[in-house]
C-alpha cells in the first residue's frame, strides 16, 4: 500500500512538472532571454532577469588544460547584446529539463549558439528563476558550459541554421 502512494505521488509530481500551464511560465523569460540576443536588445534581455542576477561561465583553458569559472559577467553580457554586432545571435534549447519547489525552478537545457548561421559552441545552460510577488517568474541565476567540440545538436535544431 505504501509503495502504490509512492509511485502515484511521483507520477503526480512528474506529470505536474510536464503540464505545460506549468512550464510556460517558467520558460518565458529564457525565451525572452534568447529573443532578446536574437534581436540585440539588450533592455529585452535585462527585462527577464531578477535585478540581483548573476551569471558564470565554465570551460575549458585550453593553453592550460584546466577548467575554468568566469564570475558574474551579467553586466559584460547586457552590454555585448546592446553592441552593434554583425550576426544574428541565435541560442537553442532543447529537452530541458525543470524542477520546481514552490516559488523556486531550476531548468537544465542543452544549447547551441549561432552568430548568423555559423556554429560557435554549445554546452549546457543552469538556469535558477524565481517566482516574485507579481507571479512573474525570473531569471536570478544562469551558468553554463562553454565548448566547440563534442556537440551533438539534434538535426530539429542545426536545420533551422541551414
Amino acid at each position: 500500500m505504501r509503495l502504490s502512494i509512492l509511485f502515484l505521488f511521483i507520477s503526480f509530481v512528474a506529470s505536474a512538472q510536464m503540464d505545460p500551464k506549468i512550464m510556460e511560465p517558467i520558460m518565458e523569460p529564457i525565451h525572452q532571454l534568447f529573443e532578446g540576443m536574437k534581436k540585440g536588445d539588450s533592455a529585452l534581455v535585462h527585462g527577464a532577469f531578477h535585478p540581483s542576477a548573476k551569471l558564470y561561465t565554465v570551460y575549458m583553458d585550453v593553453k592550460k588544460n584546466t577548467p575554468v569559472l568566469r564570475g558574474d559577467v551579467f553586466k559584460e553580457f547586457l552590454k555585448s547584446i546592446g553592441t552593434k554586432h554583425k550576426d544574428v545571435w541565435n541560442e537553442f534549447i532543447w529537452a530541458p529539463k525543470i524542477e520546481i519547489d514552490g516559488n523556486l525552478a531550476q531548468v537544465w537545457a542543452p544549447y547551441a549558439f549561432y552568430a548568423g548561421k555559423t556554429f560557435s559552441h554549445c554546452g549546457v545552460d543552469a538556469f535558477q528563476l524565481f517566482r516574485d510577488a507579481s507571479g512573474k517568474w525570473k531569471i536570478f541565476h544562469l551558468a553554463d558550459t562553454h565548448q566547440k567540440e563534442g556537440c551533438t545538436i539534434p538535426p530539429e535544431v542545426s536545420d533551422k541554421m541551414k
